[in-house]
């Protein structure tokens, strides 16, 4: 049976055993899509804004099923640089159109190829991992929820 999902629950039962529901950044963007959770359940997402990683969109019984962003390949640039030289490769990547995130120690952009060239050409040290790529989200000094800003999605011309 499709379930239909139109926002995600404002109150949910913390209590209640988690369900994961995995999606790919691109997919967790849209606002209608189907996917499917870890036990098989089916979800149609008919919504009026998209969901955001760690929000649950149903819940029966002892059961919530809460959205989580999966991880894809990034690379990661650390901070330990001068701001001045953290500023620049900002400006670098955005001026590409490449979408980035800051959190207290790296910056993370799409493992893309313009962006390995742009950071080879610039002489930055950079690594390929895999991570929850957030765009627009700039993390400054601790992990809290003040320290963080969601700029949003990149900006249209």
């Amino acid at each position: 049976m499709l379930i239909l999902v139109r926002e995600a629950i404002a109150s949910a039962d913390e209590s209640a055993a988690v369900v994961l529901i995995r999606v790919e950044r691109p997919k967790l963007a849209k606002r209608i899509w189907r996917g499917a959770a870890d036990d098989g359940q089916e979800f149609g997402f008919e919504l009026t804004e998209p969901l955001k990683s760690g929000e649950t969109i149903y819940q029966i019984d002892s059961r919530r099923y809460v959205i989580i962003q999966t991880p894809e390949p990034v690379l990661e640039i650390s901070l330990d640089l001068p701001t001045s030289a953290a500023a620049g490769i900002g400006w670098a990547v955005g001026n590409l159109h490449l979408e980035l995130s800051a959190e207290p120690s790296r910056m993370l952009t799409p493992d893309d190829p313009a962006a390995r060239q742009l950071l080879g050409r610039l002489g930055i040290t950079f690594r390929a991992v895999e991570a929850v790529f957030r765009p627009g989200r700039f993390s400054r000094g601790e992990k809290t929820a003040q320290a963080s800003q969601e700029l949003g999605p990149s900006h249209q011309h």
